[in-house]
């Protein structure tokens, strides 16, 4: 016997009058129901709805058959972590906690997936990553706009940075970046600034090294506040730009007298290294 605040799956063979057993299986309780080609399945919240469901279904349908089953127990705390997978771009891998023990802990970033933005799972994080291995120089300094996780923060340092401002604008994403620093050994070569990156970018200039990944209506909004806090050699790597914004972003870039060194694209997403011309 289930208790009652267990889930159960009810697999009904309708018989002979299947759109009335399945009006049925709705009217006893149902919120959705899985049909297959013997067999209409749904899922109730405990026994007693279920033993409700199969008479109401055998009412509708005299020669229909309903098997009852306890659903397993999902731990969807634990089962949210199959979907993230380790990301290994280049010379660094990006890692949850779990995945990460048998990582060098020089070459790998260890991100806990929390509710700030940047786990190495979305191709714009991943655009970025892989163009800093081509532009971070060993003592760069650095600025991080929309830090998010503080992944990018943390590669540039895994790649040589000697120091990153990293700027984020949601109060709810600090913490979550702070705890990663610390997991990954690099509080004292990162610090992590509240508030918005137009303000904030020009206290902490020049740096060698900008990289952006927002929404692109923000970063053609911040481009001239970019370019202005760079070195004479400075480089700035943007993301968060839709492919089909490409043309829209070379012209912007053009238009302040730089131009595109480089450049990746993924899926819908595009990546770019800008420099001076």
């Amino acid at each position: 016997m289930t208790d009652d605040a267990d889930w159960v799956t009810v697999r009904v063979f309708p018989g002979s009058h299947r759109d009335e057993a399945i009006a049925a299986m709705f009217a006893a309780g149902a919120e959705g129901v899985q049909e297959l080609a013997d067999s209409v399945v749904t899922h109730v919240h405990g026994q007693s709805l279920a033993n409700s469901m199969l008479c109401a279904v055998l009412a509708a349908s005299a020669d229909a058959r309903v098997d009852t089953a306890p659903l397993a127990p999902i731990d969807w705390s634990e089962r949210w972590k199959h979907g993230i997978r380790s990301q290994t771009l280049g010379a660094l891998t990006i890692a949850p906690p779990w995945l990460a023990e048998s990582l060098d802990p020089a070459s790998s970033i260890v991100i806990d997936p929390g509710m700030a933005f940047g786990t190495g799972e979305h191709a714009t994080t991943r655009g970025v990553v892989r163009l800093m291995q081509s532009v971070i120089r060993r003592g760069d300094r650095v600025a991080d706009l929309g830090a998010g996780s503080a992944v990018l923060a943390i590669a540039a340092v895994k790649l040589g940075a000697a120091h990153v401002a990293a700027v984020e604008l949601d109060a709810d994403a600090i913490g979550n970046a702070e705890e990663n620093l610390a997991r990954n050994g690099v509080s004292g070569q990162i610090t992590v600034l509240e508030g918005d990156a137009a303000t904030l970018l020009p206290l902490v200039a020049p740096v060698r090294v900008i990289t952006a990944n927002i929404l692109s209506s923000v970063l053609l909004e911040l481009l001239p506040v970019i370019v202005n806090a760079l070195a004479p050699d400075g480089v700035a790597i943007l993301s968060g730009i839709l492919v089909a914004e490409r043309d829209m972003m070379l012209e912007a870039v053009a238009a302040i007298g730089w131009r595109v060194d480089m450049e990746d694209q993924e899926d819908a997403w595009w990546s770019a290294a800008i420099v001076r011309r």
